[in-house]
């Protein structure tokens, strides 16, 4: 049993005002039992996640966003969501943590961003069960994002958050653990007084105090959602994408242990 949890207590401050939560932004389209319908960007990561082996879904809203319960209700077709609240928006960190409750030590969970459009789609599944893991992903301006430095057996040496001249061009989208190593990096972030936003100030510490992770390069493109910029950008990549069949092949062809009916994994993207 994996679980795949989804941090969305955010604000949206960079893309607001809008209507509602950030994470129902429309972007794109998809078809539904043959009938075309607006795209939420939070079902660009919540597929990427089944289709790399979630069968459990965890959303972390804040008390505000009951619209994306109402959105995405008791379940992904037939994989299971639950929700947890962060009371208070505290960071990326705490809201992982709250979910700790539900994920047992033994059970593999990944973590990914509800605001940012990915490929390949099946990329998750490259990812290993029993160690912190990277998904990375090339950038041209990786001082936007959290920049991932590798040794050359592709262990982590360190990440730099939003750093200038950052050392690597390879960013995270996701990252995969066992449940044991979130209740690590839980405890670690409880002994630095919660002072950790970003996951990657956390990780450099947990890494410093003797941790491990390996990063895996196997992400070819990333868009974050969460500005205009990001939104023109999403919309010209899924264009892109819906010009060729290298996304249905993914989806069906990759390692896919999920549930997800055909017109979902061979989706139309437009």
């Amino acid at each position: 049993m994996t679980w795949g949890i989804v941090p969305a207590a955010g604000r949206g401050s960079r893309i607001q005002p809008l209507a509602f939560s950030k994470e129902l932004l429309p972007v794109g389209s998809r078809f539904d039992h043959g009938r075309e319908r607006p795209c939420a960007v939070g079902e660009y990561l919540v597929e990427r996640m089944i289709l790399g082996g979630a069968d459990k879904i965890c959303f972390v809203i804040s008390p505000g966003k009951s619209d994306i319960r109402k959105y995405f209700g008791a379940g992904y077709y037939s994989t299971p969501i639950a929700y947890v609240v962060q009371a208070h928006p505290s960071g990326l960190c705490d809201a992982i943590f709250r979910a700790c409750p539900l994920i047992a030590a033994e059970e593999p969970v990944m973590i990914g961003l509800p605001d940012t459009v990915w490929f390949p789609q099946t990329a998750l599944a490259e990812l290993p069960d029993d160690q912190l893991s990277f998904l990375l992903f090339p950038v041209e301006q990786p001082e936007f994002f959290d920049a991932v430095v590798l040794d050359e057996e592709d262990s982590v040496l360190e990440i730099q958050v939003k750093q200038q001249n950052a050392a690597s061009n390879w960013i995270w989208g996701s990252f995969k653990m066992p449940g044991r190593v979130l209740a690590e990096l839980h405890r670690t972030w409880l002994a630095r007084n919660c002072q950790d936003e970003y996951i990657g100030t956390l990780v450099n510490a947990y890494l410093a105090a003797g941790g491990t992770a390996v990063g895996v390069k196997a992400g070819r493109a990333y868009v974050d959602v969460g500005t205009l910029n990001g939104y023109r950008a999403a919309m010209a990549l899924l264009a892109a994408a819906a010009s060729s069949d290298e996304p249905a092949k993914e989806a069906t062809e990759g390692k896919a242990g999920a549930d997800i009916p055909p017109d979902i994994a061979l989706r139309q993207l437009r």
